[in-house]
């Protein structure tokens, strides 16, 4: 599973080292769920008791520059995990407000917002549903009222 970052870490000349073979497996469990990122820096100091906040931090940002993991900050909490499709980068996402489990949407919703602001040029976006997802409005339906 972490092949393919490997891989992208290696095409940007970066050092494999087994530091950040242990980020990479440990975040590649997170391909359908963010995790806060003071989680993963718990996690790495467990391992790597010596390692520091700086390196761990450092190492995230990278991974996210070269593709490997998705970042985002919701109320002032960023939380990162594995990517989902390394081979369309640029998707959307359906974020569970319940369970936090992450589906894909392949959908762009670009050309529409683009027709709306003629003469603009948009250089980035972000789009995010949130809801409660299948599994999760089933649940809600077994439970007894």
């Amino acid at each position: 599973m972490i092949e393919v970052a490997v891989k992208l870490l290696q095409k940007n000349n970066y050092k494999i080292t087994k530091q950040r073979l242990s980020l990479l497996e440990y975040l590649s469990h997170f391909q359908e769920q963010y995790i806060n990122v003071v989680a993963v820096d718990k996690y790495m100091h467990s391992i790597y008791p010596g390692m520091s906040h700086n390196t761990i931090y450092r190492n995230i940002k990278e991974f996210e520059e070269v593709g490997i993991v998705e970042q985002r900050t919701k109320d002032g909490n960023a939380s990162v995990k594995y990517q989902c499709d390394f081979i369309h980068q640029h998707h959307h996402h359906f974020i569970c407000k319940h369970c936090g489990k992450v589906q894909e949407v392949e959908m762009c919703p670009l050309d529409y917002f683009e027709q709306q602001l003629p003469g603009c040029r948009i250089d980035e976006h972000h789009f995010e549903l949130y809801g409660l997802c299948a599994d999760c409005i089933k649940l809600s339906k077994d439970q007894p009222d």
